[in-house]
C-alpha cells in the first residue's frame, strides 16, 4: 500500500469512529421525537413529510422535545464531520486502487463533491433551526427539499461507487 493510501485509510477510520459515535447519540435522542402523541423523524422531515406536516410538527413541539431536537441538530454537525470526509477518503482509497484514468477522475470528482454535500447538509440544518424558531414555512420548502436531495444523491452515489472499488485488490485496466 502506498503512503497516500494509508493516509486516506487513517482518515477514513477516524471518520468511521466519529460517524459511529455521533450516530449512536443521535439515534438515542430520536426516541424522544414525539409531538401530540405521534412519533416523528428527521428523515421524514427531510424526505417524505409535506410542508404542512413539518410546520405542524415544529409548531406543536413541547419545550423539552424542542430542546432535544436542537441538540440532535447540533450533534449532526459533528456527524457531518465524520460522514463527508469519510466518503471523500473512501473515494480516494478507491481511486488509489484504480489504474483507469476515467475512473480515477470520477472518484476524485466525487471526493470533492462531498464538500457540496456537506454544505447542503449544513444549509439543511440551519433551515431546520430557523423553522424551529419560527415554524412558518413558505416557498423555501422546495429549495430545502432540493438541498436535501442533492446532499443524499452526492453522498450515496459516491459511497456506493467507492465501497466495492475500495474493497477490491488493485486491478490494472
Amino acid at each position: 500500500m502506498t503512503t497516500k493510501y494509508k493516509g486516506w485509510q487513517k482518515l477514513f477510520l477516524f471518520c468511521v469512529g466519529l460517524f459511529a459515535g455521533t450516530a449512536f447519540c443521535m439515534k438515542w435522542m430520536e426516541g424522544d421525537f414525539w409531538q401530540n402523541g405521534e412519533k416523528f423523524s428527521i428523515i421524514g422531515m427531510e424526505i417524505s413529510y409535506t410542508k404542512e406536516k413539518v410546520a405542524a410538527i415544529l409548531s406543536g413541539l413541547d419545550e423539552p422535545v424542542k430542546s432535544i431536537l436542537k441538540y440532535h441538530l447540533s450533534f449532526d454537525f459533528a456527524f457531518m464531520a465524520g460522514v463527508y470526509p469519510g466518503i471523500s477518503a473512501l473515494c480516494m482509497m478507491a481511486r488509489e486502487k484504480s489504474s483507469s484514468a476515467l475512473l480515477r477522475k470520477i472518484l476524485g470528482v466525487f471526493a470533492l463533491l462531498q464538500l457540496v454535500a456537506w454544505t447542503c447538509d449544513i444549509a439543511e440544518n440551519y433551515q431546520l433551526f430557523a423553522w424551529i424558531k419560527n415554524p412558518v414555512i413558505g416557498a423555501e420548502f422546495n429549495r430545502y427539499h432540493f438541498v436535501v436531495i442533492t446532499k443524499w444523491a452526492l453522498a450515496l452515489v459516491a459511497a456506493l461507487l467507492a465501497i466495492p472499488l475500495a474493497m477490491r485488490k488493485r486491478i490494472v485496466m
